[in-house]
């Protein structure tokens, strides 16, 4: 069949509206921006104020994931204040919730005020513009190290207010700022069944370690990573409903039921770790590898488009 000129012209124009419209609604869900270019999963999800309307849902890994029915922390209570509040990042599972709300009474149990709050996850979770490679599936929190000296503060005063390191400036121990009462808050932290683990200074953790006494059980879920001597950072198991929620590979000692996680691996992070720091870096650096800010939505598991777009 053959067209006319204005039939062939009539239906160039109803293609290209069809393909106009196409683009606009892939741009509206965040795959095709103007520029042509894939947008960033991190500025789509940085963009939503306000969780999903539907049931708590966790999808996907700690970093590459996403949340549905995100529940905040009140930026207040009798036993902690949530922190840098203009970053939207006080969301999370309900469960995530509820944990640190207990933490923080057990905190005031043992002699501090409670608890500062710092980076839980944005309202739909994803990966953020800046801070984390994690924090994505409403999971993981960040609990500052420093007693807090006021339970009162403004939202002004949260936003410029320092926490405190509890590491030394070699990086190879604990400075005067360590007390007991860390140590007690971090075990009860740690002695919970929620938690898959925490992280902390690697002085944090060997200095646990030596310290721990009998009762040893809960240290083999404290992990010595880079970083972490203003904070620790929590991550909770995934929830037993959340089907799609991706859990953290074990290690050896979990796989075997056994170990504190004081063993000779640990002293890499005294040796090696802190040799590496003292060396020149390459001329020219390696490129950086890609990670959770280079993500765009395909990287993410398919959920998440939905989570993006709900209401």
């Amino acid at each position: 069949m053959r067209f006319s000129n204005s039939e062939a012209l009539h239906a160039s124009w109803g293609w290209l509206r069809k393909s106009i419209g196409i683009v606009l609604l892939l741009a509206a869900a965040g795959t095709v921006p103007a520029s042509g270019e894939e947008i960033k999963a991190n500025q789509l999800f940085g963009a939503k104020e306000l969780p999903t309307m539907s049931k708590p849902m966790v999808i996907g890994g700690y970093a590459k994931g996403c949340l549905s029915g995100a529940v905040q922390l009140p930026e207040s209570g009798p036993t902690w204040q949530a922190m840098r509040l203009s970053r939207n990042r006080h969301w999370g599972h309900p469960i995530l919730i509820d944990y640190l709300i207990d933490l923080s009474e057990r905190a005031r149990d043992l002699g501090w005020k409670g608890l500062y709050i710092g980076d839980l996850n944005q309202p739909r979770g994803g990966p953020m513009t800046s801070g984390h490679a994690s924090h994505q599936s409403g999971l993981d929190a960040d609990i500052w190290l420093m007693p807090p000296p006021s339970l009162e503060l403004s939202v002004a005063e949260r936003e410029e207010i320092s926490a405190v390191s509890v590491r030394t400036a070699d990086q190879a121990g604990l400075n005067d700022k360590w007390t007991d009462t860390h140590m007690q808050v971090l075990k009860a932290a740690a002695d919970n069944p929620l938690v898959d683990r925490i992280f902390v200074t690697a002085p944090i953790k060997l200095e646990m370690c030596k310290t721990a006494g009998e009762d040893r059980a809960w240290l083999q879920r404290i992990r010595p990573y880079y970083g972490h001597h203003y904070h620790f950072h929590v991550r909770l198991k995934c929830p037993p409903e959340s089907e799609t929620c991706i859990t953290q590979t074990p290690t050896v000692a979990e796989l075997s039921n056994g170990g504190d996680g004081c063993d000779k691996s640990l002293e890499w992070w005294v040796t090696a770790y802190l040799d590496s720091l003292k060396k020149p870096p390459p001329d020219p650096p390696p490129p950086r590898p890609r990670g959770a800010r280079d993500y765009v939505m395909a990287d993410l598991p398919e959920q998440c488009q939905q989570v993006l777009n709900a209401p």
